[in-house]
């Protein structure tokens, strides 16, 4: 508690004029921070390896453009918790009528779920290849390591926003040494980041993997709550400048998380794409990562899958909590909550299912659920009685339109390839 609350107190002085300096503002960081981790989780590592490994550098650019949409949008949902001091699952509850909000909380427990089985997979196959453990005991790792973390949260918000942030710091350090060591061809990395592309039907499932692995619905719904009540408002030019900070936090925290998945898939396209376009699956990548680049590269590649599935699935939790509270008003024993929606990844592992191929598709049913905190924070953030003086302007609602319609596009056109109908500017 002590850490939590010298820095409210820290935050109190700065918004008063009282401290000043560059490293005061680092007492504003950690709620982009921790939504952050929520796009450098095991799904990125499955998608951003057969994207990179099948297609080069062609598939780029669908991440930097859901990067930006990540942005908009946890921007939005921080904007929301700091002008209203509620999250965006409470004020669905107090605005939508019942039906809808139970079908909102009904979304976001699949998705929650969907979230889930990505984050336990993941820890698990870093640490079933690390420790030659069969899978279901790497995930019971997994599961006991993640509950001791969530058992810091007690100890206030500071302790949890710097343990997720060391964690965050070793996925960026992990492959920028990444970047180091693969053959890099820059110039077709810059190509693809600026050069929209679909080759085939196979590249639109992964494109559309990409959009539910980067934009996260629970993150969005995170990001609200972790703002709410963290600092303590007293007028309204104190808003203003923690809506500036806010903001500010956003672009760097997620411009990281951008930076990572990029860093992904340059690695997988330099390594793979040439002679094993094929690997498709996170343990064949690393296996061939040592053969291909050298054992430092597994080693770091192992490392930093590990850190991410624990500390995504951390996040996960919270998020849950959250939105069953929002949507409910209820509220479950955490070691509950981490039983229920880990249960999928179990039973995943259990009927023998190919992982890779589970996370993979975990991020598809993410995409498919992520319009409804989409639409819903367009919303909220564009009524003036909600919003007030803070309610979103034209231009933001026009982007905040057009990356929904984005995001909605792809997952029609997706469904589409899924039912077999014809979809005419795909390439063969």
């Amino acid at each position: 508690m002590i850490s939590t609350e010298r820095t409210r107190q820290g935050m109190a002085d700065v918004l008063s004029g009282q401290r000043r300096g560059l490293f005061s503002r680092f007492l504003f960081v950690g709620p982009a921070v921790i939504a952050s981790i929520a796009y450098m989780d095991p799904g990125n590592y499955a998608t951003n390896i057969q994207a990179g490994a099948g297609y080069g550098y062609q598939l780029l650019w669908v991440v930097l453009m859901a990067n930006l949409i990540a942005m908009l949008f946890q921007g939005l949902s921080a904007r929301l918790g700091i002008v209203t001091g509620k999250n965006l699952a409470e004020i669905s509850r107090d605005n939508f009528p019942r039906p809808v909000v139970w079908g909102m909380w009904a979304v976001s427990e699949v998705a929650a779920m969907a979230t889930d089985l990505a984050e336990f997979l993941g820890g698990a196959i870093g640490l079933s290849l690390l420790f030659g453990l069969p899978l279901i005991w790497g995930m019971a790792v997994t599961a006991i390591v993640t509950y001791g973390i969530l058992i810091f949260e007690r100890h206030g918000f500071r302790t949890m926003e710097l343990i997720i942030g060391t964690m965050v710091a070793i996925i960026a350090l992990s492959y920028l040494v990444e970047l180091v060591i693969a053959p890099v061809d820059w110039g077709a990395a810059a190509t693809g980041l600026v050069t929209p592309a679909l080759p085939d039907g196979a590249a639109l499932t992964i494109a559309v993997g990409i959009i539910g692995a980067t934009v996260m619905p629970h993150a969005i719904f995170l990001h609200s709550g972790l703002t709410q009540s963290r600092a303590t408002i007293r007028n309204e030019g104190e808003r203003r400048r923690i809506l500036r900070f806010s903001n500010i936090e956003v672009v760097v925290a997620l411009a990281i998380a951008g930076m990572v998945n990029m860093a992904m898939v340059i690695m997988a396209a330099s390594a793979f794409n040439q002679g094993n376009s094929g690997v498709a699956e996170i343990e064949t990548a690393y296996y061939l990562l040592t053969p291909l680049l050298g054992s430092a590269a597994a080693a770091v590649f192992l490392v930093s899958l590990i850190t991410s599935g624990i500390s995504s699935s951390v996040v996960g939790t919270m998020a849950g909590q959250m939105i069953m509270q929002g949507f409910l008003h209820f509220q479950v024993p955490i070691w509950l909550r981490r039983l229920v929606t880990m249960l999928p990844a179990f039973g995943v592992v259990a009927l023998g299912y190919n992982a890779t191929d589970a996370l993979v598709m975990s991020q598809v049913v993410l995409s498919i659920a992520l319009p409804v905190p989409m639409i819903a924070l367009i919303i909220f953030t564009s009524r003036r009685d909600v919003m007030g003086s803070y309610v979103t302007g034209p231009f933001v609602r026009a982007l905040s339109f057009a990356g929904a319609t984005a995001v909605l596009g792809l997952n029609f056109v997706l469904l589409a390839a899924t039912f077999g109908l014809p979809i005419p500017f795909l390439q063969g």
